[in-house]
C-alpha cells in the first residue's frame, strides 16, 4: 500500500467558503494513487471542512446565514479571549467537520457531479489554515 501526505496551507478572507476541490484533486494526481482513499484533516478549531453544492452559490450563502442564526456572535459566551466571534467559531466547528474521507477511483476523487470540497472559515479575520492531505491506496 502506498501512502502520500502533503500539508496544504489555505489563506482565508474571514468568514467565507474556500473551494479547495481543485487543490485536493491536484494532490491526488501527484500522489500517483489510482484506487484508494483521500483523508483530509483540518488542524484548527474554528474552521471546518464541508462537502457541498458547487453549482449554485446561494446554497453557501444560505448555509452561512443558517449557521449565523443557529450560533450567534456576541458577548454572551464565557470564552471570548479573541473577540465576539471566538467561541461561536468553536461551536460551529463542533457542528460540522474537521475531517473528510473521499474515495479515489482511476486517480480521481469520487465526488458527485455537484459536490465541491470547501474550507469554511468561521472567524471574521483572514487566517492561514493548515490542511493535512493523506492519500493511501
Amino acid at each position: 500500500m502506498t501512502h502520500y501526505q502533503k500539508l496544504l496551507k489555505v489563506s482565508t478572507t474571514g468568514k467565507s467558503f474556500q473551494n479547495i476541490t481543485a487543490k485536493i484533486a491536484a494532490i491526488v494526481a501527484e500522489s500517483g494513487v489510482k484506487t484508494g482513499l483521500c483523508t483530509l484533516f483540518l488542524r484548527h478549531t474554528s474552521a471546518s471542512l464541508v462537502i457541498q453544492e458547487n453549482a449554485d452559490p446561494d446554497v453557501l450563502i444560505d448555509l452561512a446565514n443558517f449557521m449565523a442564526k443557529l450560533v450567534p456572535e456576541g458577548n454572551h459566551y464565557i470564552h471570548d479571549a479573541e473577540g465576539a466571534d471566538d467561541m461561536p467559531g468553536h461551536i460551529r466547528t463542533v457542528l460540522t467537520h474537521t475531517s473528510e474521507h473521499i474515495p479515489i477511483n482511476n486517480g480521481y476523487l469520487v465526488l458527485g457531479t455537484w459536490q465541491g470540497i470547501y474550507l469554511w472559515e468561521h472567524r471574521q479575520r483572514s487566517q492561514t489554515r493548515e490542511l493535512v492531505v493523506h492519500i493511501s491506496g
